[in-house]
This record gives C-alpha cells, structure tokens and sequence, in this order.
C-alpha cells in the first residue's frame, strides 16, 4: 500500500537549491540564503554562535522574550553585551539604538527581534538598520514572525543575518527555516575561531559545503516533507502576492485592535500605538482582576481551534494574544474570537457589547 506522505521519490540537490532561491525573491535579496533543516531557532542559535565570540561587543535589543535568549546566547559565547530593553508594549527606536552606539561605539554587532508574535510589537528595522550601517556594525535580525505580514528586506536594510520561519504569517511548516548570509557575515565567521563547525548548527559547514561546492551534493538528507511544505506555502505566497498576503495580515490587526476597543469589557490593545503593533498577532490588555489565562480558557472552552492564546510565563496573567496569522489572517477569525472573548467576559461579570466589535471589524476590512 503506498502512502502520498511515506512513498515520496528523494528530495534532489537541485530540487533543494531552487526552493532556497525561490525563499530568496521572497526576501528580494543577493545573499546566500541557507535552509535549515529545523525549526528558526536553530538557525537563530547557529547563526550568533557563528558570527559571535570572545572578541564581539554586542548590542542585544530587547522588546520580547527572544531578546532575551539572544542575550544569553551571546554571552555564552563570550560575547560582551549591553542591553537595551524597552517596555512590551511599545517598539526600539532608532534614536535609542544610536545613543547606545554613542555610549560604547566599540559596538560591532546588533541583534534585533523585527516582529514580536509572543508581544505584538514590531521595529522599524530600515531606520534601525541605517543606524547600524552608519557605525559598521554586524546586524543580525529574527524576522520569523515579520516574514508575510510585513516587508522583509535584508538587502535594503543592511542585514547581515536575517533568520525566517514558515510557521507563522507564512501559513508553512515550523521544522524548516531559513537564514540570509551577507559576505561580511560570512567573513566574520571565517575569521571566527570558536564557529561551529562539523555541528548541526554550523553554517559555515553550508557554505563550504553546500554553496562553495555549487549546491551539488547536500550535507545529510534533508527534511522531505518540511522541504516540500515549504515550497507549497512559498507557492501559495507567489500565487496570492506577497503584497496580497501582507494586506490581510494588516487588515486582521486593524480589526482585531477595532474590534477589541469596540468590544469594551475592560479589554484593550496591548501595544498601545498602532504603528508600533505588529501586523502578524494583536495582544491585548486583560481587564484588571480578570487573569488573562482564565479568560482564554472561556473563550477556547467553545471553540479550540480558535487563534487565541494567554501570553507566555508572568505575562499570562495580563496578556492574550490573538493569532491571526497565516490561514487565521481573515476577518471570520477575527471576528470568532472577539466574539468568544466577548462571551467570557460576560462570564467574569464585564458587560461587552459584541455587537459594536462586530461592526468595528465589518467597518475595518471594508
């Protein structure tokens, strides 16, 4: 009995190499983009143990929890880092980044989260990335979340090393990712004496064997079917438009923010300037004495499949995400679960009116 998942021809080196330049027009970039066979993080780990070491100081921006891993990442590298973190429910400016390069300009390498999915912040990564440019740093860049929602641009931005996902806006697979590598990154981890090397996560053992020797021969056998999801939801992107799918992400956050203000209850947007919220998920502010989990629990208790999610670790008490990436960027989403938080506010003893936060999100994607 064969089975279309089971009794699938080899995945060719060739096949492998044209997914990776198709993920490359999608970041409209000259890089050498490298396919991980796993989930972001390890590209995001492999690519800072890479390019980081003893000698590097680092300036780790900080809006989310990943800022923080990056930040432990580094300094096991030995790395020295200075922190610059700002409240959750706003963005990095590019002022803050260049008053920190002001403060210590012996600065070399940058590493910034662009979309926050787990917060609902985004950054202005071009004006950041000026900054960086300006001061010959490395920048490195985890644009898992960003990638679908909102331009990502590594070429017109000065990133050195742009980390993607498929998980997320893109609607793909979350074992495969995928990592842009400029020539001065790749020179920085030559140079680098403690890079991984014959290690899952070295990239530097891709490009000397992968991409030096002209894509022929693969390192292992890759992750057949994350690799052919991949191509299947970059050629769902390129059938829509990417600007397409990125107008759907931005409809659903207008929405939801709509939506939430319109619904009342006590409930309001987390990140509290529009411009700084990311297209990809919208958080939102629990009303005071409700705790944001069991207020979700409610909410999922009627329908799990919903996008919804309490924030993650001490933010759960506070904090619901709304998922409304992907196949959840629609206005039925939306809508289904503002409605389903309206009826678990109306269980806590709040008076939501559902209706009005229908309207608001009718209003919006017209």
């Amino acid at each position: 009995m064969t089975h279309p998942f089971l009794d699938l021809a080899p995945l060719s080196a060739a096949r492998f190499a044209s997914i990776e330049d198709r993920v490359a027009r999608l970041l409209a970039t000259e890089q050498d983009v490298v396919i991980m066979q796993g989930e972001a993080l390890l590209p995001l780990e492999g690519a800072i143990r890479a390019a980081a070491g003893p000698g590097t100081t680092a300036l780790n921006v900080i809006t989310g929890p990943y800022g923080q891993t990056f930040g432990n990442w580094l300094r096991d590298c030995g790395a020295t880092v200075y922190d610059l973190s700002v409240p959750y429910h706003t963005a990095v400016t590019a002022d803050q980044v260049r008053a920190a390069f002001a403060e210590h300009p012996e600065i070399d390498f940058v590493s910034l989260v662009h979309a926050e999915a787990a917060t609902g912040n985004t950054n202005p990564v071009a004006e950041i990335g000026e900054v960086v440019r300006e001061q010959g740093a490395l920048f490195y860049l985890d644009s898992v979340a960003a990638i679908g929602a909102e331009p990502v641009l590594p070429d017109a931005w000065g990133v050195d090393l742009c980390v993607i996902g498929a998980q997320k806006a893109m609607g793909g697979p979350a074992g495969v990712s995928a990592v842009s590598v400029s020539e001065r990154a790749w020179e920085r981890m030559a140079a680098n004496p403690h890079a991984p090397r014959r290690s899952y996560l070295s990239l530097l053992d891709w490009k000397e064997r992968w991409i030096d020797g002209g894509r022929r021969a693969l390192l292992h056998a890759p992750a057949q079917l994350e690799m052919l999801a991949l191509e299947a939801c970059v050629e769902r992107i390129e059938a829509d438009g990417l600007d397409a799918v990125m107008a759907r992400h931005r409809a659903a956050a207008a929405a939801t923010r709509a939506g939430a203000r319109a619904l009342g209850g006590g409930l309001e947007p987390y990140v509290r300037q529009a411009s700084e919220a990311a297209p990809v998920a919208t958080t939102l502010r629990a009303p005071e004495g409700i705790a944001a989990s069991d207020l979700v629990a409610r909410a999922l208790a009627g329908d799990g499949a919903l996008p919804l999610a309490a924030g993650g670790g001490a933010l759960a008490e506070e904090m619901i995400r709304v998922n409304h990436y992907g196949p959840d960027a629609t206005r039925e989403a939306v809508e289904a679960s503002l409605v389903a938080l309206g009826a678990a506010l109306a269980e806590c003893g709040a008076k939501p009116d559902v209706e009005a936060a229908r309207r608001a999100v009718a209003e919006v994607w017209q």
